[in-house]
């Protein structure tokens, strides 16, 4: 398997990838990139719940993880039932899969919601109760983001890797690419508090991956062999007619015109290991919603166009934000409750990210989808 790769940024209230006259929905509170000394590290229980926006943010600055309220799981009070649900769409009819191959599955954002996980994967038949394969020729795909908000990031990325090898075994396989939380992991490993250059002034990987959610457990627990299998991700690839990415951005165009040439160039800006580097690929690649507004089926086209397959299938935004629909931390809520993916943008776009981390669903879904 080839392995699998963050942003620039809008003004205040108005999201990656969105037209200026296009009407916005309401993205809740951004995250800031602190300037100076990083913050402690968060306390238990280890969900770190969204801070206040700063007074001013400049017009490059990306949101990425104060935009996401974290809402406290198990609660019900934060969600409604909403005609504006995409209903879970059952499986078309299955294409020809690669020779011996079974069927696909793609995975939505983990954040470290290890039991979930399990959960979810069992559900769908790909793991036995004892947390090994159980799929035989089946092909699955995480689209990134296994750690950070969540419990147990490291659990995530070592179920990952021990079903990869035995998916490979029962003639199947489990691959993953790379999301923006993988990028920042890696950076405030390397770099920690080296200061970067951000739009946002002076910053550091550690800092905005403590305020992205990072979980000292996390750290502690990172290993030599996690960090190589996270830099070895690819971050664009395509699977029987689905273009697979972790972000709704088209910043992926910016590093290639090919899978082979964005992935290639991703692992080399990895490689040769500059912070200042890494973080504009983090940033680039925190980027959002430029598939949800009126624009937004030309901008999966010129993906398409790129890069091949003739659906976009994501991570990155929770579907209760590319709705419009969100809630507040007092109990009152126009949220929605996520049963499955949601298709749009012309039916161009399918999003994975049920909202683990706000109470909502963690997907597991068998491709492709009907409608």
């Amino acid at each position: 398997m080839a392995g699998n790769a963050p942003a620039s940024v809008p003004p205040p209230g108005v999201p990656s990838g969105a037209s200026a006259g296009s009407p916005v929905p309401p993205v809740g509170p951004p995250l800031h990139l602190p300037t100076g000394a990083p913050p402690a590290p968060p306390a238990a229980p280890p969900v770190v719940p969204p801070a206040a926006p700063p007074a001013e943010l400049p017009e490059e600055y990306t949101p990425t993880a104060r935009d996401l309220p974290v809402i406290e799981r198990g609660r019900t009070d934060t969600l409604i039932d909403s005609p504006a649900v995409v209903p879970v769409p059952e499986p078309a009819q299955e294409p020809d899969a690669p020779e011996g191959m079974g069927p696909l599955y793609v995975v939505g954002d983990v954040h470290g919601y290890y039991d979930e996980l399990r959960e979810a994967l069992a559900v769908e038949g790909l793991i036995d109760a004892d947390g090994n394969w159980a799929a035989g020729n089946a092909r699955l795909w995480f689209l990134g983001d296994f750690t950070d908000r969540g419990p147990d990031g490291i659990g995530v990325i070592d179920l990952v890797m021990q079903l990869s090898a035995e998916a490979a075994a029962a003639g199947g396989y489990c691959k993953a690419l790379m999301g923006n939380h993988e990028l920042l992991l890696l950076g405030a490993k390397r770099f920690g508090d080296t200061p970067v250059q951000s739009g946002a002034g002076t910053a550091s990987f550690q800092a905005a991956w403590l305020l992205n959610g990072g979980q000292k457990t996390d750290m502690d627990r990172l290993e030599d062999h996690h960090l190589q299998w996270m830099a070895r991700l690819d971050a664009v690839m395509e699977e029987d007619g689905h273009l697979l990415v972790h972000s709704d951005t088209t910043a992926y165009l910016e590093y290639g015109d090919s899978i082979e040439a964005v992935n290639d160039t991703v692992h080399d800006v990895l490689t040769r290991s500059d912070a200042d580097e890494v973080w504009d690929l983090f940033r680039k690649f925190t980027k959002r919603f430029a598939f949800r507004d009126e624009a937004g089926s030309d901008a999966v086209r010129e993906l398409l166009d790129a890069y091949g397959g003739d659906r976009v299938v994501h991570g990155h935004s929770p579907i209760p934000y590319l709705l419009g629909e969100v809630g507040t931390e007092d109990g009152e809520s126009d949220a929605i409750a996520v049963d499955g993916p949601h298709v749009y943008a012309d039916g161009l776009a399918i999003a994975m990210d049920g909202g683990i981390t706000m109470a909502g669903k963690l997907l597991v879904v068998q491709l492709p989808l009907a409608g």
